[in-house]
């Protein structure tokens, strides 16, 4: 038997943002059955809490959606590290803790609710996003979405790929109307994400909303997606003029599957170079039960 919990994550409420699944007592299963787990959760992922390989960290998290293991997640980091923060109430409702990944030990600052229903993270990127080449035509891409040419691009935007571990194909268009408009599909490159921006129109300073669409990693649409949120800071070093210091960025992201959620990412600058990517959010305690696995 082993412990699980589910969590909404980047929300404040139930049954918004993006539903994680967490294995807690994860020793013992090999990479199969952590894929097979994570294929009858049949969430975008599915976390697999280890002990960590260094007694200073808290954990060592594996992370599968549906089809794949995956290097390092958004969304999985922030809900399992408030997940492990009220797995332990005496120590306090902040603390900090490392959590090893693939990707290289994410630093992690937690922050609980006092009555234990969840709580806000917020964690530094290992490594900074890469750029990876420009992305496709207008054309090519606007085919996939059902938008027609001039959907795609906005100011100085246009499609290119970047990534943090997973791999994305970032593609601006020019209203949240459009954005609403575009049909799920793969990116052309077949290890990418197809992540969708435009201005937010609802909100003060820099603020996005967001789609992202992974059908083969068994992810038609996704309601909020941290790895994407870092790769989007690569986007915003590429295409807008960020000044040194430190820049906050409002990510709004599956409002149109109904499940709300909300990313903050913060890109500090210095020497017209980015040094640092941090994301947060909350999450929140929707379930625990036991596993027969």
């Amino acid at each position: 038997m082993r412990r699980f919990a589910t969590l909404d994550v980047f929300t404040e409420r139930r049954l918004a943002g993006n539903p994680l699944a967490v294995v807690l007592d994860a020793e013992g299963l090999d990479a199969a059955a952590m894929q097979a787990i994570a294929r009858e959760f049949n969430l975008s992922e599915t976390v697999f809490v280890l002990p960590p390989a260094e007694a200073r960290h808290r954990a060592h998290l594996r992370i599968f959606t549906p089809a794949r293991e995956l290097p390092f997640a958004g969304h999985p980091t922030v809900g399992t590290a408030v997940l492990l923060a009220l797995q332990d109430p005496a120590l306090g409702d902040a603390r900090a803790f490392g959590l090893e990944e693939a990707v290289g030990v994410v630093p992690c600052v937690v922050e609980t609710l006092p009555d234990g229903a969840g709580g806000r993270a917020r964690f530094k990127l290992p490594a900074l996003p890469e750029y990876l080449g420009p992305g496709p035509e207008p054309e090519a891409v606007a085919a996939l979405v059902g938008l027609a040419p001039g959907d795609i691009g906005h100011a100085r935007h246009r499609p290119s790929r970047h990534g943090v571990g997973p791999r994305f194909t970032c593609v601006p268009v020019a209203s949240v109307e459009r954005l609403d408009a575009a049909r799920p599909a793969a990116a052309p490159e077949a290890g990418d994400g197809l992540y969708l921006y435009a201005p937010d129109p609802e909100r003060m300073g820099r603020s996005w909303q967001v789609r992202m669409f992974a059908p083969r990693l068994g992810v038609p649409e996704d309601p909020a997606t941290g790895s994407a949120a870092a790769a989007f800071a690569g986007v915003l070093m590429q295409f807008e003029a960020l000044g040194d210091g430190v820049h906050d960025v409002a990510i709004r992201q599956g409002l149109a599957m109904g499940r709300p959620s909300e990313i903050a990412l913060q890109l500090t600058v210095e020497a017209g170079a980015l040094r640092s990517v941090e994301i947060g959010g909350a999450a929140v305690l929707v379930s625990e039960g036991t596993l027969r696995a």
